[in-house]
């Protein structure tokens, strides 16, 4: 008995030692980021990528030159209700409002460069977080470089535009439906893929 409790032990201290991050140094964004999401797509199918296993940022920061909105459906401190589904345990969950900010939101196809297979249909990735984009409006097809680094392996990633939207797109905090820790500073969702409480 106690041979397997020491083997079990030892597994998860290197189950856990292997879990990436995307930290930028410090401790407290280690600890933030080290917080796992479990993605789930609703339109994959199996030759698309399995987010399941990949870690999903929790920094609060933004981009440079983001602009915050000037007067958001949803303020920031206030609860809605999303309709989203880029992650098990979104939709119909309770949504805090962190941020508010006024940008053109994309979905886009991307490769990681970490390997792996593409990322299809992913959302969202905001005007400010595509290298080079300064005010343009990128059309469906328009090869980018993402410098966003919600996902592992996303920065610096070449992607190609699926759609756009102009909207305002929001930062969130909210217990997934399916149970679990608290998700922090989740980035993005968009207006329309949230309901008033």
């Amino acid at each position: 008995m106690k041979k397997q409790l020491f083997i079990l032990g030892a597994v998860t201290i290197i189950g856990l030692s292997g879990c990436g991050n995307n930290s930028n140094g410090s401790d407290s964004d280690s600890k933030k980021e080290s917080n796992q999401a479990e993605m789930d797509h609703s339109n994959m199918n199996k030759s698309e990528m399995d987010h399941s296993k990949m870690n999903h940022s929790t920094s609060s920061e933004v981009p440079e030159g983001l602009q915050e909105a000037k007067n958001p459906k949803y303020k920031v401190g206030s609860q809605a209700i999303m309709k989203a589904d880029h992650m098990k345990g979104m939709d119909g969950a309770e949504a805090t409002i962190v941020g508010a900010y006024d940008t053109t939101a994309y979905v886009v196809d991307y490769t990681p460069t970490t390997g792996g297979e593409k990322v299809t249909n992913h959302k969202w990735v905001i005007q400010e977080e595509i290298k080079d984009a300064d005010d343009k409006n990128l059309k469906p097809g328009t090869e980018v470089t993402l410098e966003a680094d919600h996902m592992k392996g996303m920065k610096g990633a070449k992607a190609t535009i699926d759609s756009a939207e102009k909207t305002t797109v929001y930062m969130v905090d909210y217990t997934p439906t399916t149970g679990g820790e608290k998700v922090k500073n989740h980035k993005w969702v968009t207006e329309s893929e949230l309901s008033a409480k």
